[in-house]
């Protein structure tokens, strides 16, 4: 139906000459949203802790507060790009960081668990309408032949915010409360549409489409019924369990009625034509694959490096510094590896990659030595780094300049998706098996407390810490439950890992012939057949 960009110069000249200076802006937004998972991550155990050092949460509770951010995040990026497309680029940025700035600051005063689920959704809102709209700027202020530089940069932002990230938010909750980790976002956004109202120009789709709020509704109520189901699954150790069968059976239910819907709509959330094309669909899948196995592992990490091996909040940010690094140094120069070795052997190679490092995990032990984390960390970056620059940059060439909000939605809708699946599906694996290897240890403990104390091992920890020197016979069998058990849900992420591979080995192009480099992804990649 339509071909991507035409040849030649059509971005005006002064939006041209501060292309850079708008790159920088936008990377300052796409950091407030990523900045925001990244610093959670260290806070988790934090939060987990009893009042008044945390809000007590609950293992289920906590990937709540993970997931109900994601899942408004992904449910809404589709219909957020396409607003972008007809209102403007620059409108939905400014609203979405406005947003998430007055959410942070709400869930900074959280006073219950439910309160921050709840205004971690709300942040879900605001990032929706930030992530995508950044991309499709970009797409609109960079010639064609930038454009996979540009985004090789904005990857590589991505890495800068996971290295910041987990750091802040350690010195945060050294000197601060835990809310801080939230309301660090609100200078930043002030920041951010400061400089964007300076600097940024708008720009929209001359064509918009239409929006789909039933489609919208269909994947949201879908996808928040499959990962409660999951998450219950775990909670309760008992995947038979009728309510958990019947919560996802009625969730996959409503997402085939989704994809049915979409098929036959004329203005669908998710353009199913798009998928037809296999290097599409491959770059897509492999987002969704790499992300569903690093979030799961991402969420039990920290318990291993704060629980297990007893670090503060601010070391364990120290130590994922390598993961961050590693994005920092390789997403900006992953298109080099392209040119000479084509989208297919450098995405498989990160992949194999994030299998292998994956797969390490299940090694590790209480006294293992840290530099072998540092070392899987670092890998684990530079496999990502070569995941994502080849696959971003197929996905939004794919379609023509004027669909970017949409190409970036696409992408960020299955990373998000990916990404809270694998924080269900990873951490009710991580749930059962702790709950299987410590629940005959808990026979000490009155029938009430037995299965708030199996949840998590912090849980174990809090209990075993309010019964004083009886508890301390629950620490080491605490310690020996989570290590098989985080063994058993980092060979289950390498098995999704590798199916990744897979994919992408099968399905991405290859090296192109040198004359046809600079077309590659236009010829390989056209959005409709």
């Amino acid at each position: 139906m339509t071909s991507p960009a035409v040849p030649g110069p059509r971005i005006p000249e002064a939006v041209h000459r501060r292309r850079w200076a708008i790159l920088g802006v936008l990377m300052l937004s796409l950091l407030i949203v990523v900045l925001d998972n990244s610093i959670l991550n260290v806070a988790i155990k934090t939060i987990s802790t009893p009042a008044p050092v945390g809000l007590g949460t609950t293992q289920s509770e906590l990937e709540w507060a993970i997931n109900a951010y994601t899942l408004v995040f992904a449910g809404l990026l589709f219909t957020s790009g396409l607003l972008g497309d007809r209102l403007g680029r620059k409108k939905v940025l400014l609203a979405g960081l406005a947003v998430f700035g007055i959410s942070s600051a709400l869930a900074a005063q959280s006073g219950s668990p439910e309160q921050l689920i709840a205004f971690r959704a709300l942040m879900g809102l605001g990032a929706a309408f930030v992530m995508p709209a950044t991309l499709a700027v970009l797409m609109n202020v960079f010639e064609r032949e930038e454009q996979p530089k540009a985004i090789g940069i904005w990857a590589g932002g991505v890495g800068l915010a996971i290295a910041i990230g987990p750091i802040t938010g350690g010195v945060l909750l050294d000197h601060f409360w835990w809310g801080s980790v939230f309301l660090i976002n609100v200078p930043i956004v002030i920041l951010a549409v400061a400089l964007m109202l300076w600097l940024v120009p708008d720009s929209r789709d001359p064509n918009p489409g239409r929006i789909d709020p039933v489609g919208v509704v269909l994947s949201v109520i879908g996808l928040v019924l499959l990962v409660y189901g999951i998450i219950k699954g775990g909670q309760l150790a008992d995947f038979t369990d009728a309510a958990v069968l019947a919560t996802i059976a009625a969730g996959l239910a409503v997402l085939v009625a989704f994809v049915v819907y979409e098929k036959r709509s004329d203005h669908p959330s998710v353009d199913v034509t798009y998928f037809k094309n296999k290097v599409f669909s491959a770059a897509i899948a492999a987002i969704a694959l790499v992300f569903f196995a690093l979030m799961g592992v991402t969420f039990f990490s920290v318990f291993y490096t704060q629980s297990v091996r007893g670090y503060s909040p601010l070391q364990t940010g120290l130590l994922m510094l390598p993961l961050a690094a590693a994005q920092l140094i390789f997403a900006p120069r992953a298109r080099l590896l392209v040119d000479r070795f084509g989208n297919k052997a450098t995405t498989t190679a990160g992949m194999l990659v994030i299998a292998a490092m994956l797969a390490a995990f299940a090694t590790l032990e209480a006294d293992t030595p840290i530099w072998i984390l540092e070392v899987i960390f670092f890998l684990m970056g530079a496999g990502m780094a070569h995941i994502m620059t080849p696959t971003s940059v197929v996905i939004m060439q794919a379609l023509p300049r004027e669909k970017a909000g949409s190409a970036s939605a696409l992408s960020n809708t299955f990373r998000q998706v990916g990404g809270a699946l694998g924080i269900a599906v990873l951490g009710s694996v991580l749930s059962t098996a702790y709950r299987n290897g410590i629940e005959d240890k808990l026979g000490m403990l009155p029938a009430g407390a037995r299965h708030t104390a199996g949840e998590s091992i912090e849980a174990t920890l809090g209990v075993a810490a309010k019964l004083g020197a009886q508890g301390k016979s629950l620490v080491t069998p605490a310690n020996d439950a989570f290590l098989h058990a985080m063994h058993v849900t980092a060979l289950c992420g390498a098995g999704v890992a590798l199916l990744g591979a897979v994919v992408v080995a099968l399905f991405l192009p290859g090296r192109a012939p040198a004359v046809q480099k600079e077309v590659e992804t236009e010829e390989l990649v056209a959005a409709e057949n």
